[in-house]
């Protein structure tokens, strides 16, 4: 289920930013992407994040940066990247035979990403009152998410039981059809009889055949299990949380009471119906991923 939360926090010359969003998955997927100096407290942190949220791909940020309040960061230079980058120049220069600019690689090293960087506290030990906001950051982000997952259950619920009540109003216009289709297959048969004489069948073997013949073409025991899927659903759907995979299964019967409808119907109407009951079924079937 998607969602997205974000919240900023302030704590000395400090502006913490948490943010977070999430995509539908089967299961929880979480990556995050941490500030250095609260990278060793990552564990807590995916631990506060997976006891809210039980699945969907999940994007963590936690960002620290310098709040504006204070004099300009200080920048830095990372010495082990300038020497690095020193000399990889240098081995290249030689080997392709490039001289070296006037005043040396030092101009072009300073442009390398990650040359220059702005000085962060990298104390080992966070102070509780910093940590304890950083956490509440994060938790106020995660409600946000939570309320906007909320949110898009609720409507999900509606789609769900709209569509629900669509598919059992059209098994309601099913029944009007089927007394006439019993008729049609009623003078069907009557019209084939008149045209054999009793002396080329069996009469026991015929009635056989018809009681099949009917049984096979009755719809009566599919429209009551529909009927009994329809109504379980909507229950399903009232009850606990992580109903996902239930509804799912719940679903996948409700199509094969259709299909069987389908496939009996031997009615051009009917069997209309039964497309826009399909038509119906599988746009809960899309929604229904979205359930935890």
């Amino acid at each position: 289920m998607t969602g997205f939360g974000k919240h900023t926090a302030l704590y000395a010359d400090k502006k913490i930013t948490t943010t977070i969003k999430s995509l539908n998955s089967k299961q929880l997927d979480l990556s995050t992407r941490l500030s250095s100096r609260y990278r060793d407290r990552e564990l807590p942190l995916r631990a506060l994040v997976a006891a809210e949220i039980e699945r969907g791909k999940v994007d963590f940020n936690l960002l620290l940066e310098d709040s504006g309040n204070s004099d300009a960061t200080a920048q830095v230079f990372n010495t082990q990247k300038m020497a690095y980058y020193f000399s990889q120049l240098k081995s290249f220069g030689e080997q392709m035979g490039v001289a070296v600019p006037a005043g040396g690689w030092f101009e072009q090293i300073l442009r390398m990403p990650g040359v220059v960087q702005a000085e962060e506290d990298q104390s080992e030990e966070i102070p509780d009152e910093e940590w304890n906001i950083v956490i509440e950051a994060c938790t106020k982000a995660l409600a946000q998410l939570t309320d906007f997952r909320r949110q898009e259950g609720a409507m999900l619920e509606q789609v769900f039981k709209d569509k629900i009540t669509n598919i059992s109003a059209l098994l309601l216009e099913i029944e009007h059809y089927e007394p006439e289709r019993v008729q049609r297959i009623k003078e069907r048969i009557e019209e084939n009889l008149s045209k054999v004489s009793e002396k080329d069948y069996d009469k026991n073997r015929f009635e056989q055949e018809m009681i099949y013949y009917i049984e096979k073409l009755d719809i009566n025991e599919e429209k009551h299990r529909l009927r009994n899927h329809l109504s379980y659903f909507l229950e399903t759907l009232q009850g606990e949380a992580g109903q996902g995979k239930k509804l799912s299964f719940i679903a996948q019967e409700i199509g094969r009471e259709i299909n069987t409808l389908g496939s009996k119907s031997n009615h051009v109407e009917m069997q209309q119906i039964v497309v826009r009951m399909k038509d119906e079924l599988e746009q809960i079937k899309e929604q229904v991923l979205n359930v935890l």
